[in-house]
């Protein structure tokens, strides 16, 4: 042996039998073994260390599935929780995850290697732990031996040997920070370089799931002011919608309807269709609704209400018009009176408690895209058992049936209509949305929107 290999076996002892190219652990070093044949048929073995490069390969390969799993997870309490669960798994006795600090302290995922992470809310003082607020506000980490682990606090650990902080980079923002905790020996210099690498990518995934949180927050708010209202009940009027946007990944779109409170038990119901599809002409149902909103409290008169949408429209957007059916609902003794106007938009259908169908005499100019309007109004007055039925054209023009082109069309609802004489709202617009959702099938729609009023039979 030479003097190398004299140091890999201080005790005399007998070489084991080795294969050629075999890779071989010895005091914890890991070894080629090459073996070198001689004429007198004696051998020379040679190992060739290949710790290192053993090692970087593991890590690089570890790395690879770690990030693999971060990847799984857009939650941030689960992402905290398994990052927390990886390092205490692969590179220390217990890991913390700490995130920045919110209203309620700071989100905080603890882990003991082999048991499962807890995550919790801790009103903690992270200037005690050397490196920890430098850490969370994105600093680069200080070397853990600087750290002394007797002078750290009771709720991050005591007893240990060493402990590693490390920053979790986010997307411009820090996403955390990373404290390793060891008890029984320290961490190397080439281990602490591993754990800012597993930190990069796990910055990187806590972010990008408080980003998808965030996201998805500022959505569900947007989208559930742009849905059509869920319809309150009333003691003399019956009022029921259904509402289905064109693509069945998207919740919003451009048909929209509303109902507004009047004084004297009358309200003021609302229909209309934007020009348009998906997230823009929602946008634009807002501004309409808004408009209207604020329109009911200084004008009733549905022909000067619907003029100064117009304008309002022009000055606005050019780009996009719209046609709406307003409606003016007074509780009187026969049944309901209710007042009607089309801007541009198809007339409302009367269905009778016998099953007569009549369409509302009204007609009105598209709204938002001349200079002026003009409008017709026309007064039907519902007795018990009748409805007013208010929908946008994506009912008419669904296209499918047997052949899957064809138009369901105005005539198509007025017979399917003639069967519905004495329904209750909610039925009726039930029964219409089913029957265009049948007849479109797995085909492609337009937005539809349906509104019914009706009066209440009497008991």
């Amino acid at each position: 042996m030479n003097d190398a290999a004299k140091s890999l076996f201080p005790q005399q002892v007998s070489l084991p039998r080795w294969q050629h190219g075999e890779s071989v652990s010895i005091a914890e070093r890991c070894y080629a073994a090459h073996r070198v044949d001689h004429e007198d048929g004696s051998s020379t073995w040679w190992l060739l260390d290949e710790t290192d490069l053993w090692l970087e390969r593991e890590r690089a390969s570890l790395l690879m599935r770690m990030s693999s799993a971060l990847m799984t997870s857009l939650n941030p309490e689960r992402c905290m929780n398994l990052v927390a669960e990886l390092a205490a798994t692969h590179l220390a006795d217990e890991a913390l995850v700490i995130a920045p600090r919110s209203n309620h302290g700071h989100p905080i995922t603890r882990c003991l290697r082999g048991e499962p992470p807890t995550y919790e809310l801790q009103h903690v003082d992270v200037e005690d732990v050397v490196g920890l607020g430098e850490a969370l506000r994105g600093f680069p980490p200080v070397p853990s031996r600087w750290i002394d682990p007797a002078a750290a606090p009771e709720w991050l650990a005591k007893g240990v040997a060493s402990i590693v902080v490390t920053p979790l980079p986010g997307h411009g923002v820090p996403a955390g920070a990373l404290i390793l905790v060891r008890r029984d020996k320290q961490f190397s210099e080439s281990e602490e370089a591993f754990a800012r690498m597993f930190a990069s990518r796990a910055g990187v995934a806590m972010s990008a799931a408080n980003l998808f949180t965030q996201q998805a927050v500022i959505t569900e708010r947007l989208t559930r002011d742009l849905l059509p209202p869920a319809l309150r009940r009333y003691e003399h009027v019956e009022l029921a919608g259904r509402y289905r946007a064109s693509a069945d990944t998207e919740h919003v779109g451009g048909d929209f309807y509303d109902v507004h409170e009047l004084p004297d038990d009358e309200l003021f119901v609302v229909l209309g269709d934007v020009c348009g599809k998906g997230l823009d002409a929602a946008v634009q149902t807002g501004k309409v609704r808004t408009a209207l909103h604020a329109l009911l409290q200084v004008v009733t008169d549905h022909d000067r209400m619907l003029r100064a949408l117009n304008q309002a429209l022009l000055t606005a957007d050019h780009s996009r018009f719209v046609t709406v059916a307003v409606g003016t609902v007074r509780p009187v003794d026969d049944g309901l009176r209710v007042t009607l106007t089309s801007g541009g938009h198809l007339p409302p259908l009367i269905v009778r408690a016998g099953g007569a169908v009549e369409v509302a005499k009204t007609r009105g100019t598209l709204v938002g895209i001349l200079p002026d309007i003009t409008t017709t109004t026309d007064e039907v007055v519902l007795a018990p058992g009748d409805s007013c039925l208010l929908y946008t054209d994506g009912i008419t023009e669904a296209c499918g049936g047997p052949l899957g082109d064809e138009e369901f069309g105005e005539d198509r609802l007025h017979r399917a209509l003639a069967a519905c004489g004495g329904m209750p709202a909610e039925a009726l617009v039930e029964h219409v949305h089913m029957l265009a959702a049948q007849w479109i099938g797995a085909g492609g729609h337009d937005d539809m929107a349906v509104l019914a009023i009706a009066a209440p039979r009497r008991r």
